[in-house]
């Protein structure tokens, strides 16, 4: 059973496709800026801007996400984020709204379930691994992560009067099932291996997930080899072995801690993509899985390549064109291999002249594409 997804209904639209930027906070405008340069590089398409997180609670007067805005992506055919949050807004309440609310919001309301995140290894950035280069040498995993159930988005209670404050992790056996279903259909597509990642040992949401993870595998997908592992586990062979995972599912917590862990893998946070997708027909939400990082934003200095390589998933995912995101991932192997590196990319005892910014990194991934 292959899951549907996100993007599979727009394809019939004779229309250019219609794709709504999220620019947000920090470094958010700048690296979304040379992802247009891709977009427009590669294809036609109509673009329209809209604001979230800290962008938006400053020009609404702390609203996160408007309605405007939600309206603007349920009508689209993708939305591309920047990066959201800032230590300007850290202090503001949940009551008065805060950056990462708007990011919440906007995946519950298009109901993106699935978020999926590759984790690959670029044979040019090995020894910019924390890792001895013969532990994670042809290290290919997949992170799927349940996005809109969990204890993000469970009844919860902030600290009263009593001193004490709670979270609650629910989750339902259709929520189990829908997003260990992408899950397995993506290892159908890899090497047909999945790993569900709990805590089955405490957890009664933990016990539930892995009795309909079992379930759903075993009568849906039988050429699917599962295994179940406990997260602390998990979390502890990401290091001592990476290349033995293929894709990974886990709840939305587990989720995003794994996904960073194994996002150090690579080197650094500013070459991962991701996608969140919901079910077919709905628009996918694609993003770089690197923070806002405001300490270097407005200095160029940003490694785009994250962004640019959501682009990439974006046009695989959303608008099913192999040839266009295979063009844009060559592009940037060869802008690897060929040297350039931003700052983030360059070793310790290397000298920070040798980096290269944000649109010197975007140039070549272009003129790349272009001479393709």
């Amino acid at each position: 059973m292959k899951a549907a997804l996100a993007g599979s209904r727009r394809l019939c639209s004779t229309k250019a496709p219609l794709i709504t930027l999220l620019p947000g906070d920090g470094i958010g405008p700048e690296v979304l800026e040379q992802a247009v340069r891709v977009l427009e590089c590669v294809g036609e398409f109509r673009l329209q801007e809209g604001l979230i997180g800290g962008a938006s609670i400053d020009k609404t007067g702390g609203n996160p996400l408007t309605d405007e805005t939600v309206e603007m992506c349920k009508k689209s055919d993708a939305v591309l984020l920047g990066a959201v949050g800032g230590p300007k807004w850290d202090t503001r309440k949940a009551s008065e709204g805060r950056p990462e609310q708007g990011l919440l919001k906007i995946r519950k309301e298009l109901n993106l379930f699935a978020n999926l995140r590759p984790v690959k290894i670029f044979t040019p950035l090995l020894d910019s691994c924390p890792l001895r280069p013969e532990l994670v040498t042809g290290a290919d995993l997949l992170v799927v992560r349940e996005l809109t159930g969990g204890l993000y988005f469970g009844p919860r209670r902030e600290e009263d009067e009593t001193g004490t404050a709670e979270d609650t992790l629910p989750y339902s056996i259709e929520e189990v099932q829908r997003i260990v279903r992408v899950a397995a259909a993506e290892a159908m597509n890899r090497k047909g291996r999945l790993l569900s990642v709990d805590k089955a040992n405490v957890l009664a949401s933990s016990r539930l997930w892995r009795r309909v993870a079992t379930e759903t595998v075993t009568k849906e997908f039988p050429k699917v080899a599962l295994s179940h592992g406990l997260v602390d586990s998990v979390a502890m062979d990401l290091i001592k072995k990476p290349t033995a995972f293929d894709v990974i599912v886990t709840e939305n917590l587990f989720g995003d801690i794994l996904s960073d862990e194994a996002s150090v893998l690579s080197g650094s946070l500013g070459l991962l993509p991701s996608a969140s997708l919901g079910v077919a027909g709905t628009p996918g939400m694609y993003e770089p899985i690197h923070g806002s990082a405001p300490d270097i934003a407005g200095q160029g200095k940003a490694n785009p390549i994250a962004i640019i390589l959501s682009v990439a998933m974006m046009m695989r995912s959303s608008f099913g064109d192999n040839k266009k995101a295979q063009a844009i991932e060559d592009a940037v192997d060869a802008a690897l291999a060929a040297g350039l590196r931003t700052p983030d990319l360059i070793l310790p005892h290397e000298s920070q002249s040798k980096a290269v910014g944000t649109k010197e990194m975007t140039d070549f991934i272009v003129n790349h594409i272009k001479s393709c």
